[in-house]
């Protein structure tokens, strides 16, 4: 469902219209929760650049503030500096602005409250809430049992909350080693959810951070930062994907401690408590999501960086020239439930093709030419046809294609010995020339081993156009390309980046070996010459072969280099 679907009546309520998150949010409304202001946000980790499935948190997180009216931030969750840095924030925010987003003065990073979270964390030790473990991460699983018994109390658990302070500050103060100790929540230890059995508040790393300098050797986990951060910032509706479902108790605790601490944000006279719910994340076919194997896939140059065009980011899709109102409708298509599902790929590919149908203006080219030479034309003499830039859109104007004896046209639209529906070439066989005239193949030569070399035959000088002169039925059209004013541009034939549907499947082998051979192919097209003079990052049909865009970053005015976006129909359903 489309997010803006959503109706509220005058009352602002849904009447059970929309999916659960439109449902839910609207039903604070109408309570009176949010102090009349929706607020919500996205939080990515600046360590490595968003994908698709982050597209899809983006939409529901801009589109849910959007539709009630409210705000939604945009947060740089920075709390692992180990993995951090300014090159992936920033092009975070450019992909989200791509996207068509605008999260305003409100942006937002983790690292601001640092300070803020430090106070918390003494006095969440104060109150007899937080304790100082010593315990290794190895001796902790042993601590910390499983789920379906109790575990262990840490030897230090019941410490002084002196000791503990103690402890803490000169863990601030870096007198520890990494991993050495670390500040823990004391919950309970016989709770069947693991993830609520002492959660590690703090943890000890000795690394420079982006943003904030070398001010902190001690930084806090994303379990304690979020619920403060989206309170902090009067955060109506936290939404995340469904692997977080486990740590809402959590959530839920710290927010309760901050609502002890008198911390809560008031707005309109009511005190914002944040609260989370779920989602299902989105699983697309034929590639991997997780940053850390695209992060894999980068150092180990299996591509050509985050914004290889085969990649599932945001950039290396706009490279290749997928629309971003492509992305947008794929995402708000897809729905939001908490099923866990995968996508097929083609479903995206499909919503890209339906966007470029309607804006792409179409040019003629040829891949894999062969010489068509009409005998009956003058050997000297040129003319120009009128093309239509795009049948779906008349605004988009006509454009004039030259035309002479000699043209390219595809290999494959040529059979020696046709089967019954092959509507194309053959001897005997007559064809519309797109746009420009009715042509009968009379003969074909061809070299000592039978490769093809070049069709001959005729056209219907009364045939200019492309219209049927005397209303007989013509059942083929293909394209060509006037070799006489043609341009050989490079191209770069993309395919999916994967060979088969799901690369982590198989535990036993690394996703690697799946990588398909064929998903860049360099090759060469003729065409017509205005194609010569797209600016970078054109979009357009190639006639009969598929969307291409002239490479955003090696392209040069005069000297585009194509990037296939996609073909004009599904080739992968055959195939499976």
């Amino acid at each position: 469902m489309d997010i803006n679907e959503l109706n509220l009546n005058d009352k602002g309520t849904t009447e059970n219209t929309g999916h659960f998150l439109q449902q839910w949010i609207a039903a604070d409304v109408e309570a009176g929760k949010t102090g009349g202001k929706v607020v919500t946000r996205f939080p990515p980790e600046p360590n490595g650049y968003i994908h698709i499935g982050h597209a899809k948190a983006i939409c529901v997180d801009f589109g849910m503030a959007e539709h009630f009216g409210g705000e939604c931030h945009l947060r740089m969750d920075d709390t692992n500096p180990s993995k951090e840095s300014d090159e992936y924030a920033d092009n975070i925010k450019h992909d989200i602005h791509w996207l068509g987003f605008d999260w305003g003065e409100h942006f937002y990073s983790a690292a601001d409250l640092f300070d803020t979270m430090y106070e918390i964390a003494e006095k969440l030790i104060i109150a007899g809430h937080a304790y100082v473990c010593k315990l290794s991460q190895e001796e902790w699983k042993a601590y910390r049992g499983i789920p379906t018994e109790p575990g262990k109390e840490s030897p230090t658990r019941n410490a002084s909350v002196e000791e503990n302070l103690d402890l803490f500050r000169r863990m601030k103060a870096g007198e520890f080693a990494d991993g050495e100790m670390c500040l823990r929540a004391k919950i309970d230890m016989a709770s069947p959810n693991i993830h609520f059995r002492d959660p590690v508040l703090y943890r000890i790393i000795h690394v420079e951070h982006y943003h904030a300098g070398n001010k902190w050797c001690i930084y806090p986990m994303y379990d304690f930062a979020h619920p403060i951060e989206d309170a902090l910032e009067g955060v109506t509706h936290s939404m995340c994907t469904l692997e977080f479902e486990v740590h809402r108790p959590l959530y839920d605790w710290v927010i309760d401690r901050l609502e002890e601490f008198g911390m809560l944000v008031e707005r309109g006279g009511v005190k914002i408590r944040p609260q989370q719910r779920e989602f299902s994340r989105l699983n697309l076919t034929y590639t991997v999501m997780s940053k850390r194997k695209l992060l894999q896939l980068v150092q180990e140059k299996r591509v050509n960086g985050w914004d290889d065009p085969r990649m599932p980011t945001i950039c290396g899709m706009r490279r290749r020239g997928y629309p971003a109102t492509a992305i947008r409708k794929f995402c708000e298509g897809i729905g939001v439930t908490k099923y866990i599902s995968n996508t097929d790929m083609s479903i995206l590919e499909q919503a890209v093709r339906e966007e470029l149908n309607k804006t792409a203006p179409r040019y003629l080219g040829v891949f894999d030419p062969v010489k068509l030479v009409i005998d009956n034309y003058p050997e000297n003499e040129e003319e120009f046809f009128t093309g239509i830039n795009n049948p779906e859109d008349p605004s988009a104007g006509e454009r004039q294609i030259p035309f002479s004896k000699e043209l390219w046209v595809e290999r494959a639209d040529f059979m020696k010995n046709p089967p019954k529906k092959f509507y194309r070439l053959a001897i005997g066989r007559e064809v519309r020339l797109r746009y420009a005239c009715l042509f009968t193949c009379t003969h074909i030569v061809e070299d000592e081993n039978g490769k093809l070399l070049e069709i001959h035959g005729t056209m219907d000088l009364k045939s200019r156009g492309g219209t049927s002169p005397d209303g007989r039925v013509v059942r083929g059209t293909i394209h060509w390309v006037s070799a006489k004013h043609a341009v050989e541009l490079p191209v770069r034939l993309y395919d999916r980046l994967f060979s088969v549907e799901d690369p982590l499947a198989d535990s036993e082998k690394d996703f690697l070996e799946f990588l398909n051979p064929d998903s860049l192919i360099n090759a060469t097209v003729l065409a017509e010459p205005a194609v010569a003079d797209l600016a970078p990052g054109a979009q357009i049909q190639f006639e009969r072969m598929g969307y291409f865009c002239a490479d955003a970053i090696d392209s040069k005015q005069g000297a585009p280099i194509f990037n296939r976006i996609a073909t004009l129909r599904d080739s992968w359903s055959k195939k499976q």
